[in-house]
């Protein structure tokens, strides 16, 4: 019980994060807040997704050229040019590491605003801090593991991150439905949405890149934008008009 509650609170708090502040705030700044909790939500970030930590930076630069080029040969993580799940994630690799080291020739407009804190993406994504919360999940493996089936779920705690992304990248754009006919093959994914937050309704958010609610049909439910929304109303964020910031 202890592993699968583990298990189930890393997914769900390494997925908050990745669509909350990677994608809507750090790629698309669906909504604005202050320093301080820029780097609250940084920090959390770097924790909730420990040993796959994502630059928001990089994150949010290597998002908005994926709506800007979707599906198309500029596009960093499209599955019409790549041969198979892990060749995409490899392709993705690449240039998210290029932009993060600063080497991509990227036209400026994608770098606006970006959220960026120097020192805490040198700790967070160094080697060694990735190795030392690889290494907390494997002592917590071995203190509470009652079957040694479950070690099995530990490379999932390694790639956490990219996992989440590789869901929606690539299965996304193969498989469900559209509401919106699009120029690139982006669909929802509504029967395993309750296992990624609202990012599976890939179809609308690229229909509307700057909307907080990525949900669109009332049995389209997207349980992040209720956090967002009460963050919002408490004052931590404040939402913006929808589309203001939009690469599509």
């Amino acid at each position: 019980m202890n592993i699968l509650i583990f298990f189930v609170a890393h997914w769900y708090l390494s997925l908050f994060a990745q669509t909350f502040f990677l994608h809507r705030y750090a790629a698309h700044q669906m909504f604005t807040m202050n320093k301080f909790w820029e780097k609250t939500f940084y920090l959390l970030t770097a924790i909730f997704q420990g040993s796959s930590f994502l630059s928001p930076k990089a994150y949010g630069i290597m998002h908005r050229l994926h709506h800007a080029y979707a599906d198309t040969e500029n596009d960093p993580h499209s599955p019409i040019y790549s041969k198979n799940l892990f060749d995409m994630m490899w392709k993705t690799l690449k240039i998210y590491s290029a932009i993060l080291t600063d080497t991509a020739d990227i036209d400026s407009k994608f770098k606006k605003n970006v959220a960026y804190w120097p020192l805490l993406e040198k700790i967070a994504g160094s080697w060694i801090v990735r190795i030392a919360w690889g290494a907390l999940y494997v002592l917590f493996y071995i203190k509470f593991a009652t079957v040694w089936w479950v070690f099995l779920l530990l490379p999932i705690h390694f790639l956490m991150g990219p996992i989440h992304g590789a869901i929606i990248n690539w299965f996304a754009h193969k498989l469900g439905y559209i509401n919106f006919k699009l120029s690139d093959t982006a669909k929802n994914l509504l029967p395993i949405d309750f296992l990624m937050m609202g990012e599976s309704y890939h179809n609308n958010h690229h229909k509307f890149g700057g909307r907080a609610n990525f949900g669109i049909k009332w049995y389209e439910v997207d349980p992040t934008y209720p956090l967002i929304y009460f963050l919002n109303m408490i004052g931590v964020i404040h939402l913006k008009k929808e589309n203001d910031f939009n690469y599509m």
